[in-house]
């Protein structure tokens, strides 16, 4: 049987899925993907403020008011902060994986982080089938991202149960 991590990652934060058969499919619809927990990029924890950034601006002025740039190399900050939390989210893989007995990975990234993402998943690819998807689904909640997913054929479609169907409409 197939069973599915779903990693939903943007520049912020990372939600961790996981596609959840259900005990009876006779009588429950199913299979639900249920949130595991998420991670939050440190960097992007601090609103409006830019990690690396110090109070001089781009530009200083020498004497007669002539300008001249210079580079700050807060673009370096920024990609080591982007390594460090691909870096977190690649542990975490690991730990759901082998903590629910997982063996297919869907990952479903920003494109700016998912480059990052695969340099952290050689161990991962290596052993179980990775699935990528380059958006940004972060926002949307279990169900939605689902249905979305088993539209493209990635995951298996949620299938309701006749008995759930019925009891609902006799009982209007």
């Amino acid at each position: 049987m197939t069973r599915f991590l779903v990693a939903v990652v943007d520049g912020a934060k990372a939600k961790f899925l996981t596609l959840e058969p259900v005990a009876v499919p006779e009588v429950e619809s199913g299979p639900d993907l249920i949130e595991r927990c998420q991670l939050l990029n440190p960097a992007a924890e601090t609103p409006g403020q830019d990690p690396g950034a110090n109070a001089k601006a781009s530009r200083n002025r020498g004497s007669g008011s002539r300008g001249h740039s210079y580079d700050d190399r807060r673009g370096n900050y920024l990609v080591e902060f982007e390594r460090r939390f691909a870096q977190a989210i690649g542990t975490q893989m690991e730990t759901l994986i082998s903590a629910y007995d997982l063996n297919t990975l869907v990952l479903v990234a920003e494109p700016q982080i998912l480059g990052t993402l695969r340099d952290c998943l050689a161990g991962i690819s290596g052993r179980l089938p990775v699935q990528e998807l380059a958006k940004d689904l972060c926002k949307m909640k279990p169900r939605q991202l689902q249905d979305y997913l088993a539209q493209r054929g990635v995951l298996p479609t949620r299938q309701v149960a006749w008995a759930t169907v019925r009891s609902r409409y006799s009982n209007s």
